[in-house]
């Protein structure tokens, strides 16, 4: 990295994998360097095996994530993502390395906001693509495409399952500054829940809605990398 740069790590939502970021670049400024990371099973690492618990997810990306960790850097993560930045921030502060200049949530409710479990990794295959369809992101070509389904759809049950399985667990509120991002018509979200981020940061809530559903930030990406850069 140049100097003055901020290298910009990015989670992937349930499912995804490093190559969600791959635009990225093009829209925030020269001086943030991006850093998708890759988690097991999908990806470069699609031999690997999948994980089941946002345990396991913490400790594979902190370990990625821990040669790279020099300052200045910064998180961001939709969705399931968004959880695995907040859980990561704290275990990074527990193991004493530096910390990210800023968190950047979207696509999630705060953590402490217990939704209802549906257990959505549970469904039959027609009801779970149909869920997916529902949530959006994911094009209609890959959803009736069979065999692309028979290889995406162990990956988004191993992340909903992970997902599903995490309980909130109160921490003092972080000392690093966080952005929360929605989508204003998102079903996976509420705006009173996700205001609900401020408890867990000791700055004051940078909350940014956006017209759109779950994957809003597939319709203003270029937006969103405006806000970021003006952020680092």
């Amino acid at each position: 990295m140049g100097r003055g740069a901020v290298r910009l790590f990015c989670l992937p939502f349930a499912g995804g994998n490093s190559y969600a970021y791959r635009d990225w670049a093009k829209h925030l400024g020269a001086d943030i360097e991006v850093d998708a990371v890759e988690l097991p099973g999908r990806g470069r690492r699609s031999g690997e095996p999948l994980l089941l618990s946002m345990d396991a997810l913490v400790d594979d990306a902190l370990q990625q994530m821990r040669p790279r960790l020099e300052a200045p850097y910064a998180i961001y993560g939709h969705s399931m993502g968004a959880c695995l930045a907040y859980l990561l921030t704290h275990a990074i502060g527990d193991a004493d390395l530096p910390v990210p200049l800023h968190l950047f949530c979207s696509g999630r409710n705060a953590p402490s906001v217990t939704g209802e479990d549906r257990g959505r990794h549970l469904l039959p295959r027609d009801d779970f693509i149909r869920e997916l369809r529902e949530m959006g992101g994911c094009p209609d070509a890959i959803l009736n495409d069979h065999d692309l389904m028979d290889y995406f759809l162990p990956i988004l049950r191993a992340d909903f399952q992970a997902h599903a399985s995490y309980a909130y667990q109160p921490r003092p509120p972080l000392g690093v500054a966080l952005t929360a991002m929605m989508g204003t018509e998102d079903r996976e979200t509420e705006r009173a829940a996700v205001v609900e981020w401020q408890r867990e940061t000791q700055h004051a809530l940078d909350l940014v809605e956006y017209p759109g559903g779950h994957f809003f930030i597939n319709d203003h990406l270029p937006a969103i990398a405006r806000h970021i850069s003006a952020k680092l």
